[in-house]
C-alpha cells in the first residue's frame, strides 16, 4: 500500500445550486443548498485513500460542530486525522455556487488560515516516510514550504496544485515541487510570478478535454456533468496515487483523468471522490461496479 499525505485545508461546504450566477446588485433565487465536507486538502486525501492509499491529513479545524464532523467524515473515508489540529479559529468554510456553466467558489479560510510551521514540523517524520505529499493553495506559504522541504529530506515526490494562486506560495513551494498541477488560469498567473519550473513535471489541466503532459494530450473520459465542485481534487488525488505506484506520468494522468472524470457526476466534493473499482471499471470500459 503506497503511502500519501496530504498537507492542507478542510472546509465545510455549503454548496448552492442557481440557474445562473448573479450579476452586481442582483438577488437571485436558488434552486436547492447542501451541506458537504470539503477543503482541497482533505478531498484529495479522501480521493487518494478511496483509491487504496494509506492516506494521513495534515491541517487544522475549529473546535465546533462542523470540524468534529469533517473528522468523522475523513476517518470513515479511511484517512488517518492524528495530524489534524484543533485550532481556536472557527472551522473553514466554502460556498461553491454552481450553475450549468459552471461552479464559483468563496472560500472563507477560517482554521485553514493558522495551519503553518508547527504543523508541518509535527508531521515532518511523516512526510518524510511517505511516497507523495499532495500540496495545494488554501493555506499558508511557510507552512506547505517547510512540509515541502520534509519531503525532500526523505526523497517524497512533491505533487503541487497551487490553487488558488498566491504568489508568496507559489515562490515557496514551486522551487522544491516535481509534479505542478495547473489549469491554464493559474499557468497563467504562475507564468507571470516567474518561478523557475524547470525541474517540475507541468501537468495541465483543461477540463472537459482531459490533460496535457508536455505536448501529448490526454484525451478525457465522457461524462455527464452533475457538480464540477471537486472534480480537481478527484484528479489531484488520483495522480498522487498513480505517481506513488511509480506509474509512469502519461499513464498516471490518464488514470487522474477518469477519477475527475467520475467526480463530476455526484454532488459534492468529498462525496464524489471515486472508489478503485470504479476508476479501474472505467479505464478498461467496463460498467461501474
Amino acid at each position: 500500500m503506497v503511502k500519501v499525505v496530504s498537507f492542507g485545508s478542510l472546509n465545510y461546504d455549503l454548496s448552492i445550486w442557481l440557474d445562473r450566477l448573479p450579476g452586481p446588485d442582483e438577488t437571485l433565487r436558488a434552486q436547492k443548498m447542501e451541506a458537504f465536507s470539503g477543503g482541497k486538502g482533505a478531498n484529495q486525501a479522501t480521493a487518494a485513500a478511496r483509491l487504496g492509499a494509506d492516506v494521513h491529513m495534515v491541517g487544522c479545524v475549529g473546535n465546533d460542530d462542523r470540524g468534529r464532523w469533517l473528522l468523522e467524515v475523513l476517518n470513515d473515508s479511511g484517512v488517518n486525522t492524528s495530524l489534524v489540529r484543533i485550532a481556536d479559529e472557527p472551522t473553514g468554510t466554502a460556498i461553491p455556487l454552481i450553475s450549468p456553466a459552471d461552479v464559483s467558489i468563496v472560500i472563507v479560510a477560517g482554521a485553514n488560515a493558522s495551519t503553518g510551521v508547527a504543523d508541518a514540523e509535527a508531521a515532518t517524520e511523516v512526510i518524510a516516510a511517505a511516497d507523495v505529499l499532495l500540496l495545494q493553495g488554501e493555506v499558508g506559504a511557510a507552512g506547505a514550504r517547510r512540509a515541502a522541504q520534509a519531503a525532500r529530506s526523505g526523497w517524497t515526490t512533491v505533487v503541487f496544485n497551487p490553487a488558488p494562486v498566491d504568489p508568496f506560495l507559489v515562490e515557496a513551494v514551486v522551487p522544491l515541487t516535481d509534479v505542478l498541477v495547473v489549469n491554464r488560469a493559474e499557468q497563467t498567473q504562475i507564468d507571470a510570478i516567474g518561478p523557475d519550473t524547470g525541474q517540475c513535471d507541468i501537468v495541465l489541466t483543461l477540463g472537459g478535454l482531459g490533460a496535457q503532459l508536455d505536448d501529448v494530450l490526454v484525451p478525457s473520459f465522457p461524462a455527464e456533468v452533475v457538480d464540477p465542485t471537486g472534480a480537481g481534487d478527484a484528479f489531484c488525488g488520483a495522480l498522487g496515487v498513480a505517481v506513488a505506484e511509480q506509474r509512469p506520468l502519461i499513464e498516471a494522468v490518464r488514470f487522474a483523468n477518469a477519477a475527475g472524470a467520475l467526480a463530476v457526476q455526484t454532488p459534492g466534493a468529498q462525496p464524489s471522490m471515486p472508489t478503485r473499482d470504479a476508476v479501474s471499471a472505467l479505464l478498461e470500459g467496463r460498467s461501474s461496479p
